[in-house]
């Protein structure tokens, strides 16, 4: 039961593995990209490559028959990464072994919905993999299993989901294979990595430095982070810290360079609305005056 790229290494684990795979489940084709062209999810297409046979109900919640359907299965276990839709009692009772969880965090640090984003705007010098087995809470279920990973000065989101995919693709077919014992979480240390909206992605350089670097890789590419220009959103792709100081969201050199509430941040790659993505050096010399701008 899963949805997006990161459950795609599970996926091709366990079939490669030898599970029977009795049924995928994923969320239902949606229109995407520019032209809104009605796209299957990562996993749906994965599946149909295996031969597998899919179910992609728009809801599960409150659907006797989709209950019903599940349990018919008859499984020994339902495996989860990433689905995006809430499982009812009826379905996470209705496994032998339970519905065990791939989640992209070490729990009970990041329960929730971005916990790959919220590890790294927090500065955290690791992340990993659990393997739960879900209950009614929200990422709540006792561990089976867990492995941590470090988190660098420069990794990005794209860096640490394919890390921790593959991470999860080995820890779910070794769960498996060893039926450990589960302990429960602590709510000790829980937090909780909400959902992101595009607003989220609004820089503030009234901020430091560092605290911007981490949203700018955090980030990207969903929801993305961008700073207004006149009246103007332009997207900030990547930059790093760097040396200077000055009024916050001022353009301190030639190499885009701007400074924050700390320190300064310098602009690797930008994008103008309706324009291609563009290095920051070459970026200010296409815009007017740029020496002398403050982005808000």
């Amino acid at each position: 039961m899963g949805s997006p790229d990161f459950a795609v290494p599970a996926l091709r684990a366990l079939h490669h593995a030898g599970h029977e795979i009795l049924c995928v489940y994923s969320q239902p084709p949606r229109p995407a990209g520019r032209g809104h062209a009605v796209r299957a999810s990562p996993v749906q297409l994965a599946a149909a490559a295996m031969g597998l046979t899919v179910r992609t109900p728009a809801r599960v919640k409150r659907d006797a028959a989709e209950h019903a359907a599940f349990a018919a299965l008859g499984l020994d276990a339902a495996v989860v990464a990433a689905y995006g839709l809430i499982l009812p009692p009826a379905m996470l009772d209705a496994p032998r072994l339970g519905c065990l969880n791939i989640h992209a965090s070490l729990l009970p640090r990041w329960r929730g919905a971005a916990p790959i984003q919220a590890a790294i705007l927090a500065g955290d010098a690791e992340s990993g993999i659990t393997i739960m087995r879900m209950d009614a809470g929200l990422d709540t279920g006792p561990i089976l299993l867990r492995e941590a990973v470090p988190i660098g000065d420069r990794t990005t989101t794209p860096d640490l989901h394919d890390t921790l995919a593959a991470l999860g693709a080995r820890l779910i077919v070794q769960a498996l294979a060893d039926l450990p014992s589960s302990v429960p979480q602590p709510d000790d240390g829980a937090t909780y990595a909400p959902k992101l909206t595009k607003e989220d992605g609004k820089l503030n350089w009234r901020h430091d430095a560092a605290a911007l670097d981490r949203q700018v890789r955090a980030l990207n590419p969903w929801p993305g982070t961008f700073a207004v220009l006149g009246a103007e959103p332009i997207k900030i792709l990547a930059g790093s810290p760097a040396d200077g100081h000055g009024e916050p969201g001022r353009v301190l050199g030639p190499d885009f360079t701007v400074a924050c509430g700390r320190g300064a941040f310098r602009v690797a790659r930008a994008q103008r609305p309706g324009r291609p993505a563009m290095d920051g050096a070459a970026f200010l010399r296409g815009v007017p005056d740029g020496l002398n701008l403050t982005l808000k």
